[in-house]
């Protein structure tokens, strides 16, 4: 059964980031290293099981081949045990160039969507 969606909100749709894109993330007290699902210049899905809320703010460190990446985001969706929705609030004039080198190497390179495996055993 599929559930019906209304039109997305997002102003730039995201670009899927395969299994190589990571962040270290502060949200004090806490501080992990989470996967990113998608980004896009606006936003981005971390999967975490951290239990975060709505309206908490995040310093990300994106772990990346293009160089520093510093920005602040805050949670607008919460999916327990899978991860959060995530508005990027900013990003520093230094890093905002890799940033966007960053998103061009996902565009140029995309990545196929996980498909699971069936067993057959």
């Amino acid at each position: 059964m599929q559930v019906p969606t209304g039109p997305s909100r997002r102003r730039t749709s995201r670009i899927p980031a395969g299994k190589d894109l990571w962040v270290y993330w502060e949200c004090s007290p806490y501080r992990d290293v989470s996967r990113v699902r998608d980004l896009s210049p606006s936003g981005l899905f971390l999967e975490t099981r951290a239990r975060k809320h709505e309206g908490e703010l995040f310093r990300l460190h994106f772990l990346v081949q293009e160089g520093q990446i510093r920005a602040e985001a805050v949670v607008r969706h919460a999916d327990a045990g899978r991860g959060l929705g995530m508005k990027i609030s900013s990003v520093s004039a230094q890093d905002a160039p890799q940033l966007n080198r960053l998103l061009s190497r996902l565009r140029e390179n995309p990545r196929p969507q996980e498909v699971p495996q069936l067993d057959k055993s």
